[in-house]
């Protein structure tokens, strides 16, 4: 099983950071789901601030670009193999950083690579 960090994740089941944990979850990913608000996802917390997570495999994101500056560092910390950037959350300058320290970037939705099996 990989270890997948949900960046940006939202109780609000409306919105496709919460479809991806609950995807995730049916797909028999492990999911640490970081938000800006606590609550939950089904059955997962949703952790607020920068926790220490070991084992990450994929960083998936749900921050627009003009939120991402102050994770740079957090992201790095939690040496993932790779990053996903979802549709509107393509950052060049992250992008650059992250490539920078060989790390995998995917420009594509979580939702569709897991549907497609392609996660």
């Amino acid at each position: 099983m990989s270890l997948t960090v949900v960046l940006g994740a939202s109780p609000n089941p409306e919105r496709f950071s919460y479809k991806a944990v609950i995807s995730l979850k049916r797909h028999n990913h492990e999911v640490v789901a970081i938000g800006k608000r606590k609550g939950f996802i089904d059955n997962i917390p949703i952790i607020t601030g920068q926790p220490p997570i070991e084992n990450v495999h994929t960083v998936t994101m749900y921050l627009a670009p003009y939120h991402q500056g102050e994770i740079f560092d957090y992201i790095l910390s939690l040496r993932p193999r790779r990053v996903i950037f979802n549709p509107g959350t393509e950052s060049p300058e992250l992008r650059e950083w992250l490539e920078s320290y060989n790390i995998e970037i995917v420009h594509d939705c979580t939702l569709l690579m897991l549907a497609g099996g392609r996660y």
